[in-house]
């Protein structure tokens, strides 16, 4: 679900807010804010709440002019990879103007999708979308993948728009035909790697796409530490060469549900926290190393293995129990292609 805020400043405004809110309501959290009909609002901050919405939202939609939109969230911008989508439309509702965060952020597609809504004109600006080019960026955000040197997405989307060939490297199976100058080797300046790690650099411009896929499963004694905690973790990622960022969750048996230690490294590196029921853990399908002692103490012989496996939508494991220092860790991944 995606949090939101719409931000209007005349009657007209307040009336074009109200008709998206209503439009959008099934597949987004939207708060209204019309400055100019509700009173409570009078004297209150426009900066500070455009502050707060830029630190909170993964969307503000402004109706007004793009000129309030641009001088609001200037003092707030932090890049590509951090801040939301932003979107203009104007009082009356003829036009939905994508102004930032167009590919990471969905503006583009929001926008889009919003013009058909309401039935106003998109107005979309991004070179790669005008001509009909891959956008790697959006991409990335449409298959899970993490970038992790944003800086790098210029280099692809130059080389695209400059009809120049662009290098895949990937140990995942690429499924689908390859979009228009995107190539299978090594053997260009510019191009990007979809691995679980960035240890490759291929090329002279790499960006790196960390496909968010991994699920680690957790098993510990009450009270340990985080510190415990991150140590088993990373210790069995860096043995598989696992990046972390490629964690999509972790998860325990609900009995740990308020473990601290857990809850701690989970939040520290902005990993969901998942639990599973003593039922679930038991029904889960696979082969998983068995524990009389454990299954005495929770109900069920395994708790790692088999949250892992259930996280995973029951796919193999890649790391079955590893044990350190009282924490059992095992690690089980999605299955996933390179879909173009």
């Amino acid at each position: 679900m995606i949090w939101g805020k719409i931000i209007s400043f005349t009657k007209n405004g307040a009336k074009t807010a109200e008709k998206i809110a209503y439009s959008i309501e099934n597949d987004f959290k939207i708060e209204i804010y019309n400055r100019g009909t509700d009173l409570s609002l009078k004297g209150t901050s426009l900066r500070r709440m455009v502050q707060q919405a830029m630190a909170d939202c993964n969307l503000i939609i402004f109706i007004g002019s793009t000129g309030i939109a641009v001088r609001s969230i200037a003092p707030y911008l932090q890049g590509k990879q951090y801040d939301p989508a932003v979107i203009v439309v104007d009082e009356l509702g003829k036009f939905v103007i994508s102004l930032l965060s167009g590919h990471i952020g969905g503006a583009n597609n929001i926008c889009e999708k919003l013009s058909n809504i309401i039935g106003a004109t998109p107005v979309i600006t991004t070179a790669t979308d005008l001509n009909n080019k891959f956008a790697v960026d959006t991409w990335a955000v449409k298959n899970r993948c993490i970038i992790s040197d944003v800086s790098n997405i210029k280099h692809i989307s130059s080389a695209v728009l400059n009809n120049e060939k662009v290098g895949i490297y990937s140990n995942f199976n690429i499924k689908s035909n390859l979009p228009e100058n995107i190539v299978k080797s090594s053997n260009c300046t510019n191009g990007f790697t979809v691995m679980l790690n960035t240890e490759k650099s291929p090329f002279l411009n790499t960006l790196h796409l960390i496909p968010q896929i991994i699920h680690i499963g957790i098993g510990c004694r009450k009270g340990t530490p985080k510190e415990k905690i991150d140590k088993a973790v990373k210790t069995v990622l860096d043995k598989h060469k696992i990046d972390i960022r490629s964690v999509a969750d972790i998860s325990s048996i609900d009995l740990k549900k308020n473990e601290m230690g857990i809850l701690a490294f989970c939040r520290e590196n902005n990993i969901k926290f998942n639990t599973f029921s003593v039922d679930m853990l038991n029904n889960a399908e696979g082969e998983f190393s068995k524990s009389e002692f454990v299954k005495s103490i929770v109900g069920t012989d395994n708790v790692c293995e088999r949250c892992a496996v259930l996280s995973s939508k029951n796919t193999e494991l890649i790391c079955k129990k590893t044990s350190l220092d009282g924490v059992t860790v095992a690690v089980s991944a999605e299955k996933w292609e390179v879909k173009f």
